[in-house]
């Protein structure tokens, strides 16, 4: 049985819900010599997640994993109050995966409150927020930016204050939010955080390839039968770039063609420089390769996925 009292063991995941708990357990890791490997999450863990979990295990001596549902990177019009929150079946799933990884490993959850995170409180209309925030400007406009404004001020104001809360030595993120990737080494750089950012390749449905997601438990079975098209569609991109085909339109041509035969509510489609997100007219090493990406709706559920052509994040 779970018992989620502040700083309570459970069997070996030990759950944290205060900034002082957190660098409390950091400093027990940091005098033992273990290094620290970092996951930020919102919870509702899939295996995409807890690949990631084994990969922190992997690079480091202890893991903690962040569960928090961050107000600042939804509209007021966006899914805030429906979305999923499962932390007692997170835990379990932990306690799972670190077994898995490696017995012995110090593994914590961190779960605070929004009032911990935004102690001078917080609302999802940008216009009417107070206190300190984190934007990276430039790459946070591109892309999903252009839809969704407010998101990667939220993302990196979080994972900004999480950084300084948990003082990892790595953090791992998803290649399926290859816009945060990018927003995040940014961040990362520009304000000298002494971290390494890891990021790890999406994890697909194995029979399907829909990249797995918290948002995909909102589709109806009809929905997810038509919603695998979208990678289908970059598979085909990624094959013809392979035998030498380099130009933007052919190979955008190709996803839509997929995608329409499943009838997908495409938002957006790109082909992007991987360092400054913009928009390229061809696959070359004059732009470093290119990130195939892109958005698409199934009813309410808005999906997003993509695929690395001629570069390695």
């Amino acid at each position: 049985m779970s018992d989620t009292t502040s700083g309570a063991l459970i069997n070996t995941v030990t759950i944290l819900h205060t900034v002082r708990q957190v660098r409390e357990w950091n400093s027990a890791q940091k005098a033992l010599g273990k290094s620290i490997g970092f996951v930020p999450t919102m919870g509702a863990l899939h295996e995409g997640h807890l690949h990631l979990v084994t990969i922190a295990a992997q690079k480091s001596d202890s893991v903690i994993v962040s569960i928090f549902v961050n107000p600042a990177q939804f509209a007021p019009h966006e899914d805030l109050d429906k979305y999923p929150r499962t932390l007692e079946k997170d835990i379990k799933r932990l306690e799972q995966t670190q077994i898995a990884a490696r017995s012995a490993l110090p593994i914590a959850v961190f779960a605070p409150s929004v009032a911990e995170m935004y102690p001078g409180g917080i609302t999802t209309h940008r216009g009417q927020q107070k206190g300190t925030f984190v934007e990276v400007l430039g790459l946070s406009e591109m892309l999903e930016g252009g839809t969704r404004p407010h998101f990667f001020r939220g993302v990196a104001t979080v994972v900004s204050k999480l950084f300084h809360i948990v003082m990892p030595d790595y953090a791992v993120f998803g290649q399926k939010d290859i816009q945060q990737c990018c927003v995040l080494r940014a961040m990362v750089q520009d304000l000298h955080f002494p971290l390494t950012l890891v990021v790890a390749s999406t994890v697909r449905d194995v029979n399907d390839g829909l990249a797995l997601s918290s948002r995909n438990v909102y589709l109806t079975p009809e929905q997810r039968n038509r919603a695998p098209a979208f990678y289908r569609g970059m598979c085909r991109a990624r094959d013809l770039y392979q035998r030498g085909t380099t130009d933007r339109e052919e190979l955008l041509a190709v996803v839509l063609e997929e995608a329409r035969k499943d009838d997908l509510d495409i938002e957006y489609l790109s082909l992007s420089s991987p360092d400054t997100l913009a928009e390229v007219d061809s696959v070359s090493s004059e732009t470093g390769g290119a990130v195939l990406s892109g958005a698409w709706r199934m009813g309410s559920t808005r999906l997003i996925d993509n695929m690395l052509l001629g570069f390695e994040f």
